[in-house]
């Protein structure tokens, strides 16, 4: 009997496993039985098969291929398997502008983590950016004889960002520090801001007295704010170090 160019005694490879063996015979027009060398009969698929007879086959290359489609195929039915929740979420929502964010409006902001035990608890550093501009900043305090970096990072608009924690035996190093910053917006046009360089001092004895931190807006508990620049108007330098 012989389906195609396969007959009974033809020496095969099988496609997409190691082995082979010879053609013992078939069951209907889609299933070949294959004899291996210890007389076992595997029943096989037809196309999963290739005669290699006395010729020179070189199967190896075809069952990579075989097994790279496979593969590519169970990758595809799991990712149709997967439901909607499940999907990465790669989508983000562009910060929203608000009406008068336009005049940059930037604060350095100190809030107590137990306002209730001001005399051990330790504080929280901000950066507030209440603009519709993203604000590059670097964070720095003197060490010295020069500056120090404490931290940079991006601000998205109209957000405030978490800077460092400290405690009161912190504040020798940030009796001077300097916020410098750059204001920009993303995919759209904008005004053009100044970079901005701000030094301030931090009086470290206003952290031991409870009405240094009053209410605001942008914190629910109170918080002492130092302006770096508010409606476009930059905050004057009050230290200077050659």
């Amino acid at each position: 009997m012989r389906i195609g160019i396969m007959k009974i005694g033809d020496k095969v490879r099988f496609l997409s496993e190691k082995g082979g063996g010879r053609v013992a015979g078939f069951q209907g027009k889609n299933i070949v039985l294959v004899e291996d060398e210890d007389g076992f009969q595997v029943p096989m698929q037809v196309n999963e098969v290739v005669v290699v007879g006395d010729e020179s086959y070189d199967t190896s290359r075809i069952v990579e291929v075989r097994q790279r489609q496979r593969e590519q195929q169970r990758q595809a039915e799991r990712e149709r398997e997967l439901e909607p929740a499940d999907r990465p979420v790669t989508f983000k929502a562009k910060p929203e502008e608000r009406k008068g964010g336009e005049h940059l409006s930037c604060w350095l902001a100190f809030v107590p983590m137990e306002v209730k035990e001001l005399s051990h608890t330790r504080f929280e550093a901000y950066f507030v950016n209440d603009s519709n501009y993203y604000v590059r900043f670097a964070y720095l305090s003197v060490n010295g004889t020069g500056w120090s970096l404490r931290a940079t990072d991006e601000v998205e608009p109209n957000t405030k960002l978490f800077i460092e924690e400290f405690g009161r035996e912190d504040l020798g190093s940030m009796e001077r520090v300097a916020i410098q910053m750059v204001a920009y917006k993303r995919d759209k046009n904008f005004l053009l801001k100044p970079a901005i360089d701000v030094q301030l001092r931090i009086d470290g004895v206003k952290f031991f007295k409870l009405h240094t931190f009053q209410e605001n807006d942008f914190f629910e508990q109170p918080a002492l704010l130092y302006a770096i620049v508010e409606n476009d108007r930059i905050r004057r330098n009050e230290i200077r170090i050659d």
